[in-house]
């Protein structure tokens, strides 16, 4: 037994690759950063190939302005998917060690952000259509749902007991990553709640999540940073 598994230390002890408080043997972060970044990448440029050209060119400049719910749903969807990359690496920023758990959430992270484009798809061809925009609006929300739910069990569970945390963050900067994670659901949820009864409502308000998303959270700075910062006396 001895040769796979080791007991945990105490917070503060134990190194990257070594074995934590968490679910499994924890291994350092920074294979599975480098790995959601290409899939992040992936999803960004696939998002391009949903705009298919004009068929008519003798009305060239009319054809492609028909195009405008292509071009809403790829902008609105690269800023969200370009939000999602860099709240991610918010988080892991400050996760020192990822444990199977931590492994397992964010694959199904990754797996919903791939699912992105597809549901991009489907909401610019229910406005090409004119017909199912309801559905489709409610659809793309609970796709972007689904991500912020993802995000908030990861921060959960390395949060507990902060065995996965390394000390860039403290208690109230966790505390408020966690508060504005939890925000994106209610956000979300009322994004497609509201595009079933008025779709153009429904992503208008999905759409408006992009700005604030972009500001900073607060205590997301680490301590070495504000360290760095401090004037020298």
């Amino acid at each position: 037994m001895g040769g796979w598994w080791r007991p945990s230390r105490p917070f503060g002890t134990h190194t990257a690759g070594q074995a934590g408080a968490g679910f499994g043997t924890s291994r350092d972060p920074s294979r599975l950063v480098t790995f959601s970044d290409a899939v992040f990448a992936i999803a960004v440029t696939l998002l391009v190939l949903e705009i298919h050209p004009p068929d008519d060119f003798h009305a060239l400049l009319r054809s492609l302005g028909a195009l405008w719910p292509s071009y809403l749903a790829y902008v609105i969807t690269f800023l969200l998917i370009g939000q999602v990359w860099v709240n991610h690496h918010v988080m892991f920023d400050h996760i020192r060690v990822a444990d199977r758990m931590v492994l397992f959430l964010n694959t199904l992270l990754l797996m919903d952000i791939a699912f992105l484009p597809f549901a991009a798809s489907v909401l610019s061809d229910a406005f090409h259509a004119g017909a199912g925009q309801r559905t489709a609006v409610v659809f793309y929300g609970l796709t972007l749902e689904l991500a912020a739910l993802l995000f908030n069990l990861i921060w959960h569970h390395v949060r507990r007991g902060r065995h996965l945390l390394g000390d860039t963050i403290d208690d109230a900067g966790a505390r408020s990553v966690g508060h504005r994670f939890r925000l994106a659901l209610l956000w979300i949820g009322a994004g497609a709640g509201i595009g079933a009864v008025a779709p153009v409502a429904g992503v208008a308000v999905i759409a408006a999540f992009i700005p604030f998303y972009w500001l900073p959270v607060r205590g997301e700075i680490t301590r070495s940073d504000r360290n760095d910062g401090a004037p020298s006396r």
